[in-house]
């Protein structure tokens, strides 16, 4: 894909031009006509930044996980773009969508955890105004578009973009089918494109526009993989390994060999150098390494653990206007499941972070 510049020139697109087939095809499903406007802000260094940063948040880095497929902030943010210009063809919600995460740091909602935010995960969120306020090229691209800031740097606005949980949104429909896809395999793309391509715009039980379903077997199927992926995102493993990063990211800002400035501007891989060079390399090996966690109900004895909750992200979508948990038992009995998943236990490997690094 192509570009001209000011000068009538072709040019190559920085980003969409470097990315992998399977990503492509993914994305085809998503928007067919790519919107080849959405090119110079995705080139901007701002957003182009975000391609560094995995949406696993960290975990694809151990053995503790199956998959090592990279799917960067990046691509997460442009396809939400694509699913926001699919339903709207909206150029100020789109820019929303690619926006919303352009203040992630260096291994994600780790961050979150480090800032004690692993209920709500949103503490880095409130940057995204001054990133963009900060940048001279997405500046001068919105000055020449017509476009305020304060329409494209809060997605919050657009119910199409984002909403509450568990309804239906082109971020939460995106990070679904994106992990159920290439981290969880757990669809391929003909079903990927058979759920999407069943999905509107409707409204719902509050008389406000959502995105929702036209068949109750493919709902249920979704119904089905997203409650599973829920359990995923904050299941014992996945709990212990964020706070584990973030715990070291912690210890090496107090001991001066990060800043949290440094989140926001180096890559995973330089983060992990950073690590790797210093004494918590012994026991960041042993995550990396780890094939499986150990938990407890009882508080486990001179070991680094971890014991608390995380965000419950789930999607109960609509059916033709109606919620699915309403009109269908079995899509309302895995939600029930998913909701009941237990997180009280401690969770641990045998190691010390302070006693052996």
């Amino acid at each position: 894909m192509l570009n001209k510049n000011k000068s009538g020139v072709m040019k190559m697109n920085k980003y969409y031009n470097n990315i992998n087939r399977e990503i492509k095809d993914y994305f085809a499903i998503l928007e067919p006509n790519f919107p080849e406007w959405l090119n110079e802000y995705i080139d901007t260094k701002e957003v182009l930044a975000q391609q560094y940063i995995s949406v696993t948040c960290g975990t694809i880095y151990s053995n503790l996980f199956e998959s090592h497929f990279f799917f960067s902030s990046l691509d997460h943010s442009i396809a939400v773009a694509l699913i926001v210009w699919h339903f709207t063809h909206d150029k100020k919600q789109t820019l929303s969508g690619l926006f919303h995460d352009i203040a992630t740091p260096a291994f994600k909602h780790c961050v979150d955890f480090l800032n004690g935010d692993y209920m709500n995960q949103e503490s880095t969120e409130e940057l995204t105004t001054e990133i963009i306020k900060n940048s001279k090229e997405i500046m001068a691209l919105l000055k020449r578009d017509n476009i305020e800031i304060s329409e494209v740097d809060n997605y919050h606005l657009y119910r199409v973009a984002d909403n509450d949980t568990p309804q239906l949104s082109a971020d939460r429909l995106e990070y679904s089918l994106s992990n159920a896809l290439f981290i969880y395999k757990l669809l391929d793309l003909k079903s990927i494109k058979e759920i999407y391509d069943d999905i509107e715009v409707q409204n719902n039980e509050d008389g406000e526009i959502e995105l929702g379903f036209k068949t109750k077997k493919i709902a249920r199927n979704f119904v089905k993989v997203t409650s599973r992926l829920s359990i995923m995102y904050r299941e014992d493993r996945t709990r212990y390994s964020m706070q584990f990063l973030a715990d070291i990211l912690k210890n090496l800002n107090v001991d001066g060999k990060i800043s949290i400035k440094d989140l926001y501007e180096l890559k995973e891989s330089d983060v992990i150098n950073i690590i790797e060079a210093s004494k918590y390399k012994k026991v960041f090996d042993l995550w990396k390494n780890a094939k499986k966690v150990n938990v407890s109900k009882e508080k486990p004895e001179n070991v680094y653990y971890v014991h608390h909750g995380a965000k419950v992200r789930y999607i109960d979508p609509l059916c033709n206007g109606k919620r699915m948990s309403k009109c269908c038992k079995i899509a309302n009995k895995m939600i029930e499941n998913n909701l009941a998943y237990d997180m009280s236990n401690y969770v641990y490997l045998d190691f010390n972070i302070e006693q052996d690094s």
